[in-house]
């Protein structure tokens, strides 16, 4: 009898031993989390954040995996240090914020600034990481995008912007890359618990709101989108580019 599919090919575990990742964001979050996944699956990890402490701290997790550069994803330095790289296998943009607040209170210094981190330092990532992975015609990238670059809603008009060219970069790139063996896709989670965005949440009546909108009920977890990052960064999606897989608990499915 002739079996007609690989079936420990789809069943075995991700490994990226022999492979290089780099992770922007990862002193804390979706970053951290995202990182720390891809380690623990055997990937060299370069660790990028601003803070040292939060680096020391992932690193001490598996000091001989994880590497860290205290970088800031707003300056040359980072992309000079991405683009010298002999190998580059995996390239996860986690780095952004937000700033939610009504379309007319929102400040010039407000737009640059949010268009500067959650834009324009992703699209240098992006482009820094493909020169990278041309040397060796064979990559991942992964966007950390929002399920708000699907999405309206309200006192988020810059963040949406931002997430929707952050998804629109994903199907440009990917078409662009994918002869060179390089797949681009990105990850749009809704309201994950996390220390960051508990705060917001001791307000009952907008988690209230939140959960109501989540078809599952409930909030994502740091595991939910690592898991997300871990399978786009894999061979398990080889066939998979210029997408977006949305870690939303069915919130864009209303």
């Amino acid at each position: 009898m002739t079996q007609e599919v690989n079936v420990r090919q789809v069943t075995a575990a991700a490994d990226f031993s022999g492979q290089v990742a780099l992770v922007t964001g990862a002193g804390k979050g979706l970053g951290r989390a995202s990182a720390l996944a891809l380690a623990e699956a055997g990937a060299q990890v370069i660790a990028v954040a601003r803070t040292e402490d939060d680096l020391k701290e992932l690193q001490a997790y598996y000091p001989e995996r994880v590497e860290y550069w205290k970088e800031d994803v707003l300056e040359d330095s980072l992309y000079q240090r991405i683009e010298a790289l002999d190998k580059l296998d995996i390239f996860v943009a986690c780095a952004g914020s937000n700033k939610p607040l009504p379309i007319t209170e929102l400040s010039l210094s407000d737009i640059s600034w949010l268009l500067d981190l959650n834009v324009r330092a992703i699209f240098r990532g992006a482009q820094s990481a493909a020169r990278a992975m041309l040397k060796n015609e064979f990559g991942s990238i992964v966007f950390m995008s929002s399920q708000m670059g699907h999405i309206g809603a309200p006192n988020r008009t810059l963040y949406c912007t931002t997430k929707h060219a952050v998804e629109g970069l994903t199907k440009a790139l990917a078409v662009e890359l994918a002869p060179k063996g390089i797949r681009v896709n990105s990850v749009a989670p809704t309201f994950i618990d996390t220390p960051m965005t508990r705060p917001m949440f001791e307000n009952k009546e907008f988690k209230q709101t939140v959960l109501n909108n989540i078809a599952m009920g409930h909030l994502g977890t740091l595991e939910d989108v690592a898991s997300a990052v871990v399978f786009l960064a894999s061979s398990k999606s080889a066939m998979i580019t210029g997408d977006s897989l949305k870690v939303d608990g069915g919130w864009t499915a209303w």
